[in-house]
């Protein structure tokens, strides 16, 4: 890796990948590594970020790493834990808060004159959150900013380009935030700026030459932003050595194995559709248990992809569109603070048994990323722009055991759901959007009769990552003519709901 990278250390903070992610909005780039398990410092490094986290410097137990290798020869920012951490070790004192500093608070004072707080107002509006306090700081800090409670709120180790700042930068809340980081990326760490879009293709496509030479490449097609970007990426690279395989589990959306299946052709992918819904329907027959219908789905799509794939001669590389949080959340901090959340399909699985060697052409990219790329690749819009959708698809939306009727039924509600978004020019203001089957029955009155019929309910959350998500403030006009068109037009629904919970406490998905 040769072009001009920051290196954020994660000491296990919710907030880590939003730091990656603001970095990368200066068009920059850089990567998370455990604060102890982190690449040799080259001089493609530029600067250090160490980031926040749960523990408390004062717990024996808490992260401790040895900053030699780069403290006092290229810039380092300590955030939040990371400044405690600077301040801690090097002779100051931390204690506990007395009151929690959690939420909004303003600096009563900065020096303008620290390159670091360049061009920052002085009532700035910064995001606290932190259970202690910097107490004193060592004899050769200098204190560079203050909020009325916390007198440390900002610091420089004079003589080298070492700063904490007690603060989140990387949160909306704190408004100058980006100016900031831009202060210590570009102007301090003399970051080019020259990590875009445009760079990411030309470079990924002469490293993907490199490597693949003129192997075949497989890959599994799932109708998303990911795997489709990643395809079109190999596709520059090595043409018609690419092979991909589009199943249809019988679980997508309505009319999507074919719409979808039609792009790909259009876009001049070497591509092969597969109709596998009775396989699946017929694996998943009886089962109730959402980890049961994922490892299902998983079992049966590896046996598809791996019986196509057989049929293609002399395959070396198995192609993932794995992007960058899939693998941060799949790599713990060992014996650290950050545990793995859940496992990714995509993350390991099926090299195992087909014995191909992985090439991940977007493991760097986060999603809106892999978006910005595959726009500079001229993918089309109508997976562009798509919602995420669930790896299992439409299984782990109906709640209870899986059924052709079931998936022909949520289907129906799901199409009429996201073609009410778009024709009331909705979906774009929505980060993913669609119904759930639910396991109850209802009483309704149509017409004269008494039914029992099956209810639904109706989710749309906004979201920028899927880290965090808000419910969307749909306007009732829209909902209640969702709920008759669904009643009216699906045999077996007589009931329409709206999830308004936010994630977290719930998640986006049901299931």
């Amino acid at each position: 890796m040769s072009q001009e990278t920051i290196l954020i250390l994660d000491f296990g903070s919710q907030y880590t990948q939003l730091i990656a992610r603001r970095v990368r909005e200066l068009n920059v780039y850089c990567e998370i590594h455990p604060f102890n398990k982190y690449p040799a410092i080259g001089p493609h490094v530029k600067g250090v970020i160490l980031s926040g986290s749960p523990f408390s410097v004062r717990d024996p137990e808490s992260p401790n790493p040895d900053l030699s290798a780069f403290k006092g020869k290229i810039p380092v920012l300590g955030v939040c834990y990371g400044a405690q951490f600077l301040a801690h070790k090097f002779g100051g004192e931390v204690q506990a808060s007395k009151t929690r500093e959690y939420g909004r608070a303003t600096l009563s004072f900065v020096n303008a004159k620290n390159e670091l707080f360049k061009n920052l107002s002085a009532n700035s509006q910064v995001w606290m959150s932190h259970g202690d306090t910097i107490a004193k700081v060592p004899a050769n800090y200098e204190i560079t900013a203050s909020t009325p409670d916390v007198k440390v709120a900002g610091f420089h180790i004079q003589g080298e380009q070492t700063y904490g700042i007690q603060f989140h930068p990387e949160v909306y809340h704190t408004t100058e935030g980006l100016t900031l980081l831009k202060n210590f990326v570009v102007d301090i760490c003399k970051c080019g700026q020259h990590w875009t879009p445009d760079s990411f293709v030309e470079s990924a496509v002469a490293e993907l030459k490199a490597k693949l030479g003129n192997d075949k490449v497989v890959l599994g097609l799932s109708g998303g932003v990911d795997s489709s970007v990643a395809a079109m990426l190999l596709h520059k690279a090595i043409g018609k050595n690419l092979f991909c395989i589009f199943v249809d589990n019988g679980l997508l959306r309505k009319n999507e194995f074919e719409n979808v299946l039609d792009s790909y052709l259009h876009m001049g992918l070497n591509v092969q559709g597969i109709n596998a819904k009775k396989k699946f329907y017929a694996d998943l027959k009886g089962i109730s248990d959402p980890e049961k219908k994922r490892k299902a789905i998983g079992n049966a799509f590896i046996e598809v992809f791996d019986e196509e794939s057989h049929k293609i001669q002399d395959v070396k590389w198995l192609a993932q569109g794995t992007i960058y949080p899939d693998v941060i959340e799949s790599v713990s901090v060992s014996g650290g603070p950050s545990a793995v959340i859940k496992s990714h399909h995509n993350v390991g699985g099926l090299p195992e048994k087909m014995k191909l060697k992985i090439v991940e052409p977007l493991k760097t990219l986060f999603k809106d990323e892999v978006r910005r790329v595959g726009k500079s690749l001229g993918l089309d819009e109508r997976i562009l722009n798509r919602h995420p959708f669930p790896g299992p698809g439409l299984a782990i939306r109906i709640l209870g055991d899986i059924t052709e009727d079931k998936v022909k039924i949520l289907q129906d509600v799901d199409h009429i759901f996201i073609e009410g978004l778009k024709s009331s020019g909705l979906y774009n203001t929505v980060w993913q959007a669609g119904a759930i089957f639910l396991p109850v029955q209802s009483v309704g009155v149509m017409g004269d009769e008494r039914t029992y019929e099956h209810a639904v309910a109706l989710r749309a959350v906004s979201s920028t990552d899927g880290m965090t998500a808000d419910w969307c403030h749909l306007p009732y006009e829209f909902l209640g003519k969702m709920s008759n068109e669904i009643i009216n037009k699906v045999k077996g629904i007589n009931r329409v709901v709206y999830d308004i919970s936010s994630k977290p406490p719930a998640t986006i998905e049901w299931e």
